[in-house]
């Protein structure tokens, strides 16, 4: 009988011996930081934490009062010009006139053509400008990239919306993998590809992986890598941050034709 329990024991201490355990953390490898390209108070915003929400799906705007008063001095600053022109074509032909009577000489019709083609000039840059001006309120009404959820907020309705400060944190739950970090000293006894076991005891989910990266760890002191394990979800309503048991089984060979 003791036999068969130093047997026993030996064999469970040569299966465990063959794999690494290892605990990980669910995560969006599809993961946006909602920004905006625009300065202005926050209108209104139409999303929560915890909101699914579908691509093009509007997540918040801007108020327009300061593209208005850009879009306003553009226009006046095109009218401007435009009455500049106006002038110049008036004066050109009473120019042209006496030139064809021999009473000015052709020099000043000449620096009347040259301002002629400087304003005209000057027009188009005021064109250009008055629609990018426009351009910019399509920047106001900040929409989802793609289908996700929202998993953090940091704006309200009333205040300053800053561009490149994050607003909103969305998460693509179509593209979900299981971060872990392993020690260096398995590196040899792991590869890209490799079958993982994954446990998600939460919502009792077993299921099979295979490691798609190995990262080294931007802390030195670690001495440890970053894996990211792709898995099958069995169309379980997994979210980022659930827990995770792995295990990798160190004399499993890897399938060349499944990397």
């Amino acid at each position: 009988m003791i036999k068969k329990v130093l047997l026993l024991s030996f064999i469970c201490i040569c299966v465990f011996a063959n794999e690494i355990e290892l605990s990980g953390t669910v995560i969006s490898d599809n993961e946006k930081v909602i920004t905006s390209r625009n300065i202005g108070f926050i209108k209104d915003v139409y999303v929560s934490e915890g909101s699914f929400v579908k691509k093009g799906q509007l997540l918040y705007e801007i108020d327009s009062s300061s593209i208005d008063s850009k879009k306003n001095e553009a226009l006046l600053n095109l009218q401007i010009q435009k009455n500049k022109l106006n002038n110049i074509k008036i004066n050109y032909q009473r120019y042209l006139r006496l030139y064809k009577q021999d009473l000015v000489p052709k020099y000043d019709l000449e620096q009347l053509e040259l301002k002629m083609l400087n304003i005209k000039n000057m027009i188009l840059i005021a064109n250009s400008k008055l629609d990018e001006v426009k351009h910019q309120y399509k920047y106001l009404q900040i929409k989802a990239p793609n289908n996700g959820l929202i998993i953090k907020k940091y704006i309200k309705a009333g205040e300053m919306a800053m561009p490149m400060a994050p607003a909103i944190i969305l998460s693509d739950l179509s593209n979900l993998k299981i971060k872990t970090d392993i020690s260096q000293k398995y590196l040899n006894d792991i590869k890209l590809g490799q079958k993982v076991s994954i446990f998600i005891s939460s919502i009792n989910l077993e299921t099979k992986g295979k490691i798609d990266a190995i990262i080294p760890n931007m802390n030195e002191n670690t001495h440890s890598f970053i894996l990211k394990i792709s898995f099958d979800k069995k169309n379980k309503i997994i979210y980022p941050g659930m827990y995770s048991k792995l295990l990798i089984n160190k004399n499993i060979q890897v399938d060349k034709n499944e990397q």
